[in-house]
């Protein structure tokens, strides 16, 4: 099941009744919200850092946004269910190109890229990413209140 019908399903939408470009934009509206929570989730795990570095807000953002994929390629690694060359199979592309995102040469990879990182991220951990769609979800249902 991809995110977007997850998403459809907590929120109790059939994705199927959603025009293409609808559900484009439902996936597009998740990948933001998703962004953000697991940038939050990244900040916590460094909070002792950024604090020791003195870093502001921008900064700690900026920092988070140039290594985002690096930090979720790492936390892949460390559930020890996938390898490199198993990360890049999995994402289409040479261990090269992953290489390159784990030590910074390449802090900007494609959108392409990004997404099957973080679509296999979820796979290997579930459960956060069940409790981030619950909190979006929330999140939602709260703002339609409004």
């Amino acid at each position: 099941m991809s995110a977007v019908q997850a998403l459809c399903y907590l929120m109790g939408v059939s994705p199927q009744k959603l025009s293409r470009e609808e559900n484009l934009i439902l996936e597009a509206e998740l990948f933001i919200r998703l962004y953000g929570e697991l940038q939050e989730i990244i900040k916590g795990q460094n909070k002792d850092y950024f604090r020791l570095m003195k870093f502001n807000t921008e900064k700690e953002s900026a920092v988070i946004e140039a290594s985002f994929i690096r930090c979720i390629i790492n936390d892949i690694i460390s559930t020890e269910e996938y390898t490199l060359p198993g990360i890049a199979y999995y994402s289409g592309t040479t261990e090269d190109v992953i290489e390159d995102v784990i030590v910074g040469r390449n802090a900007s990879p494609s959108l392409s890229l990004a997404r099957k990182i973080i679509e296999l991220h979820r796979s290997v951990r579930p459960e956060l990413y069940r409790k981030i769609m619950e909190k979006i979800t929330h999140y939602n249902a709260v703002e339609v209140e409004k």
